[in-house]
């Protein structure tokens, strides 16, 4: 099948994506019925209050999910990698984005059309169940987040989110490097903390031998002990 272009090509046939098992006719209606969106790093693809018209594949790049809380302070909710949706529970509620997002680095997005996603779900039980599968994992990582971020220490909680980049970006080629540059406010965000607090923990991990920092890049020197922390709260 020739796609329209290589974006539209990465969320139908990407080695994580959920489409793959779909008939070419499915996805040929997928593919043309699409919008595609490129967003330089800092841009917004959406913000709170907007109204969501599709589906959100995020094709390449990373983008953070965050919801804005007391005095403009941010609380990032999730963290989208490639493959990637954003926005199903909008887009079964008919609501508007109760969050925004922005792109940390050069990002392309495909939307899928609403009316013609859903027949294509209603056609594709396979499909339907992989999703749901997905919403529900995503609200296991949720409830557990909302836990962790209410009653594990500072430490722990720098040490949690370290380990959900990793989980959701990889490595860097050397084994260590996380493959995401964050900035010191993201990794506040990310762990429910100031960002001095975040400094003074990274700064405190850094002179452990734990982990590495360079500018705006992490790497994890010692998975075992980061765990534990995490683990301890």
């Amino acid at each position: 099948m020739q796609y329209l272009n290589p974006y539209i090509e990465l969320c139908l046939e990407g080695s994580s994506s959920v489409f793959k098992g779909l008939n070419q006719k499915d996805k040929e209606t997928l593919a043309q019925q699409h919008k595609l969106s490129i967003f330089k790093k800092g841009q917004f693809l959406f913000k709170e209050g907007d109204k969501p018209h599709g589906l959100i594949c995020l094709a390449s790049g990373k983008v953070k999910v965050f919801k804005e809380g007391v005095g403009g302070r941010g609380q990032i909710l999730k963290m989208v990698r490639q493959q990637g949706f954003i926005g199903y529970k909008t887009l079964f509620s008919d609501i508007p984005w109760a969050v925004s997002a922005i792109a940390i680095e050069d990002s392309a997005i495909c939307i899928f059309e609403k009316n013609s996603f859903v027949k294509t779900l209603k056609k594709n039980p396979d499909l339907s169940i992989k999703l749901i599968k997905i919403i529900a994992d995503e609200l296991w990582v949720s409830n557990n987040r909302t836990v962790s971020l209410t009653q594990k220490h500072i430490r722990g909680r720098v040490a949690e989110s370290l380990l959900i980049l990793r989980d959701t970006y990889g490595f860097e080629a050397d084994g260590k490097t996380l493959r995401v540059s964050m900035s010191r406010e993201d990794i506040a965000n990310l762990s429910n903390m100031t960002t001095s607090n975040a400094i003074r923990t990274l700064s405190g991990m850094a002179s452990e031998g734990i982990i590495e920092i360079a500018g705006r890049k992490i790497s994890i020197l010692d998975g075992i002990e980061i765990e534990h922390i995490s683990e301890l709260g």
